[in-house]
């Protein structure tokens, strides 16, 4: 299974990809800023997106909602703004960023449905 890890912070990328590789996830593709992950995604089509919601340049929920456009994709977002995904996105799941535990990612990736359905 293939994620795109939406992160500006590389030890919160690396802990990501750790937490997934534990549950089952064999390939990643990372993006920094909104228009990266977009074309990240075009290239290999992933099977689960996480995304932080502040990026530089950018925002995690755009690039979520851009990506899902075509074809829904389960989205967590790993942000502290969680408020901000609450009114863009109510029914995606969140993880609270750093730090994370693994756990809830784990959790929040067994919940999560395809995005923009």
């Amino acid at each position: 299974m293939h994620a795109l890890i939406i992160e500006p912070q590389a030890f919160t990328a690396c802990d990501i990809e750790d937490a997934l590789r534990d549950i089952g996830f064999t390939s990643f593709a990372f993006a920094i800023a909104a228009d990266e992950a977009v074309l990240a995604a075009a290239g290999q089509r992933p099977d689960l997106i996480t995304a932080a919601v502040n990026l530089a340049p950018g925002c995690g929920i755009d690039a979520a909602q851009a990506i899902c456009e075509e074809q829904p994709v389960p989205v967590v977002f790993i942000t502290h703004a969680e408020g901000k995904v609450r009114r863009s996105a109510p029914d995606a799941p969140v993880v609270s960023k750093q730090p994370f535990r693994p756990a809830d990612l784990c959790a929040a990736v067994a919940a999560a449905k395809p995005f923009g359905t």
